[in-house]
């Protein structure tokens, strides 16, 4: 990684790849993975998930190449958001 890049992993899923984030001159690398969910129609699959000192983006496995490509774009503004809040604060 590079310049000062944070690689940052949750053990479970299938690892797709990393989307890197800048905020406040520090780079994030955060994982990409594919999970199976729950069928729940109260909310949306995939996002940014925080778990412990871990962060990432997860996407709901077997969903479509635009479905799961939303759920990429949601997750990297969600953590663009919780990343800027801790760090810019």
């Amino acid at each position: 990684m590079q310049n000062g890049a944070q690689a940052l992993t949750l053990a479970e899923g299938r690892l797709l790849g990393f989307v890197r984030v800048l905020v406040g001159g520090q780079l994030f690398s955060l994982p990409v993975q594919a999970l199976s969910f729950e069928n729940d129609s109260t909310r949306s699959a995939g996002g940014f998930f925080t778990h412990g000192s871990q962060l990432g983006i997860v996407v709901e496995d077997g969903a479509s190449e635009s479905e799961i490509r939303a759920q990429i774009e949601r997750g990297t503004a969600e953590a663009v958001r919780h990343l800027s809040q801790k760090h810019l604060s």
